[in-house]
């Protein structure tokens, strides 16, 4: 029979957690234990670590730094705690979500139960349309200076067990370990990639933005999704005095708008013809800009509305290029379908939901790729013009061989 715990941590949330973090994957930490790893001895290593929370004595390890490319270029670095210590930051996201759900602003899209990103862009389309003016805030590097006295104030205001503040001041403070093994103490910050991160900086921002922007502005819309933020207003006016009143905001809590990044942008469309400099914006993958646009009504008129972005479209390449289909001559057209299909469905299935035939020309690309693999396995393509007959005869035999192919992508 177990000893009386200091905190009350039912084993069930553990178990929950372990599963979570099993359908999310991911690689492993500074320990090298894989998911597949922990899951071998899995009764015994949910037991340790349940045990260890419920008494006090866990301790997380240092995160594993590691960088990934971004869509506009550089990279971005993640912290990758170890599969346990996902799992312990499940456990406190499964407790303290529910708590946190109902205060959070209807606004506020990111990383939340029933809201998507998709969620955000509607509500910026239809505001576009009825508001001219837009804040496109940029927040400077947020996850690497969230500070770590406000955070744990708010932690600790809506917490239900005293566990909870213990274990997010622990996770704060782990270090991060490079590839050569240096360590770097952190003082600020929450690691981008750990499983509480999310809901901590929807916690911190709720604070630091949601909440006081509503009070302190009542009259202007935003949609966020976690740093990613846009405010809509009347006026350029209007405008200019938002944006001046968010940067002290977010200056006295720690952050910093990014100076050049951060612009004001005008929502040019057939109603507002006025000239400035800044007529578009990106958001989650889609850009903001005039576009033309018909309507039974009107006819044709100038709109202003998201599609796939540049940014978004390069990264559809950058992808596409690092799976080298040309060099995989010893497959088949069906064993290419099976491996790349799935990422393909997932970009269709995001970036189609706004002017939906931006997407398909931008999926085009992948048959670039297939007509390189043809020229490389067979002699008698070796030229651009036989390859892509021969695609396109494929395409008409078995149109539903690619994903994008079943979706209308019949060209390059």
């Amino acid at each position: 029979m177990d000893k009386p715990k200091s905190f009350d941590i039912p084993k069930r949330v553990v178990w929950e957690a372990w599963l979570r973090v099993k359908a999310n994957k991911g690689s492993a930490g500074v320990d090298g234990v894989t998911v597949e790893s922990y899951e071998a001895n899995l009764k015994d290593n949910l037991y340790r670590l349940w045990n260890r929370m419920s008494s006090g004595s866990y301790f997380p390890k240092p995160v594993r730094a590691a960088e990934i490319p971004k869509a506009t270029g550089g990279t971005r670095q993640l912290g990758i705690p170890t599969v346990e210590d996902r799992i312990a930051q499940t456990v406190l996201v499964r407790m303290l979500e529910p708590v946190l759900e109902p205060i959070f602003h209807q606004d506020s899209c990111g990383y939340r139960p029933g809201r998507s990103a998709h969620d955000a862009v509607e509500r910026a389309q239809v505001r576009c349309w009825q508001l001219p003016w837009v804040i496109d805030l940029d927040v400077e590097k947020f996850f690497d200076t969230v500070d770590h006295t406000l955070l744990l104030k708010a932690v600790k205001k809506h917490q239900t067990a005293p566990w909870m503040g213990l274990y997010v001041k622990r996770w704060l403070v782990a270090p991060s370990v490079d590839a050569t093994g240096k360590q770097t103490p952190r003082t600020k910050g929450t690691p981008q990639g750990g499983a509480a991160s999310p809901l901590l900086a929807n916690l911190f921002l709720h604070y630091a933005f949601d909440i006081w922007i509503t009070e302190n502005c009542p009259t202007v819309y935003f949609e966020r999704y976690v740093d990613d933020v846009l405010i809509h207003c009347f006026s350029r006016r209007q405008a200019i005095y938002v944006q001046r009143k968010v940067a002290e905001r977010l200056k006295s809590c720690g952050l910093r708008m990014h100076p050049e990044k951060t612009k004001l942008v005008f929502c040019k469309d057939h109603r507002r013809r006025e000239d400035y400099p800044h007529v578009s914006f990106d958001f989650l993958g889609f850009t903001f800009q005039p576009r033309i646009a018909k309507s039974k009504e009107k006819g044709v008129f100038l709109g202003f509305s998201p599609a796939i972005s540049k940014k978004a479209k390069k990264e559809i390449v950058r992808v596409c290029r690092s799976w080298r289909l040309w060099d995989h001559v010893s497959l088949s057209l069906g064993d290419l379908a099976e491996r790349i299909n799935a990422v393909v469905r997932g970009w269709y299935q995001y970036y189609s939901r706004f002017q939906r035939s931006y997407c398909v020309y931008a999926l085009g690309v992948v048959n670039f790729h297939l007509i390189k693999w043809l020229r490389r396995k067979y002699k008698r393509y070796s030229s651009k013009t036989r390859a892509a007959q021969a695609l396109q005869r494929i395409q008409k035999r078995e149109p539903h061989l690619f994903y994008h192919w079943s979706v209308g992508v019949l060209w390059i």
